[in-house]
């Protein structure tokens, strides 16, 4: 090839590239994990995806839904930690939302399990009433839950209902019905009558009916401590990844959470958790990992 002709070739590719500079970049990432303290791992995962404005737009109503239903402290790994609640908080409030609501249906009635979490003291140190542990049917408002499989019908908190923007804010535990607690079975925190998951329905099958209707916009994993046996009550095996996952597809971030960490002293797959292969199914989100942007971090 002549050097003229080659640098044709050159030109016309730079050419391409401007007209559009995506091209000349990664595709933006499916999935961050990033390493380090469990705020600035928040915060740098959440940039990594486009930053809290690509979720929340001004004037918009947000509602932040963690673990926060057991009266336990932060090493149990029972609650979802304060500091990545705070976090997505404050980042809420810099992307101008009009309202922010950090929710639960705790299993005990007033602030206790809010108060051992840290979840209310951390999130009082930035703005003063956000959060809600609603256990009354007042909170509540039935709603229909279309498309789903067998859960048509069920009472979610109306701060929910009215919400423009949803966020899954977990932490990463195993659960004795389900195998583990994550995004998905987050959602269950949101309704009123949570027995009928359990008695008259299929959970896994619920579950996804749930987040189906729901839908979270995002979802960050707080895998900075892994509750990998006995959940999601505890005492149990508590480990230590510090590293926080997110998505804006919350079956990807679940499937990757499960592929990540031991639970119950072993290995699974995410095609192993009942509600994540009925999620993909239904084509709710991906568990192809392999073929994901998984990019990872760290602070």
């Amino acid at each position: 090839m002549l050097r003229r002709d080659f640098l044709k070739m050159q030109g016309a590719a730079l050419g391409a590239a401007l007209i559009n500079p995506q091209s000349i970049f990664a595709a933006s990432p499916d999935i961050v994990v990033v390493h380090g303290s469990p705020a600035m791992a928040t915060r740098k995962a959440v940039e990594a995806l486009g930053g809290m404005s690509a979720f929340v737009q001004p004037g918009q109503k947000v509602v932040i839904k963690p673990n926060m239903s057991f009266a336990a402290s932060v090493d149990t790994a029972a609650n979802t930690h304060p500091d990545v609640v705070r976090e997505l908080l404050a980042m809420c409030l810099e992307a101008k939302a009009s309202s922010v609501r950090v929710l639960d249906h705790a299993f005990r009635e007033g602030q206790k399990t809010m108060e051992y979490s840290g979840i209310l003291g951390a999130c009082d140190d930035l703005m003063k009433d956000v959060c809600y542990n609603h256990t009354r049917s007042r909170f509540y408002q039935e709603f229909t839950l279309k498309d789903a499989k067998t859960m048509h019908k069920n009472s979610a908190m109306q701060e929910v209902l009215e919400a423009d923007v949803l966020i899954a804010c977990p932490v990463a535990k195993s659960h004795s019905s389900t195998g583990v607690s994550l995004s998905l079975k987050g959602q269950m925190g949101l309704i009123l009558d949570r027995g009928c998951m359990h008695g008259r329905y299929d959970l896994d099958t619920a579950i996804v009916d749930l987040f189906a209707a729901l839908k979270p916009k995002l979802a960050v994993i707080d895998a900075s401590r892994v509750l990998s046996t006995n959940g999601p009550y505890g005492p149990g095996k508590v480990l230590t990844p510090s590293e926080i996952i997110a998505s804006k597809d919350p079956v990807a971030a679940d499937a990757l959470t499960v592929s990540s960490y031991t639970w119950y002293g072993r290995n699974i797959k995410p095609r192993q958790v009942a509600h994540l292969l009925e999620a993909q199914k239904r084509g709710l989100g991906r568990m192809d990992l392999e073929n994901m942007n998984i990019l990872r971090l760290s602070v």
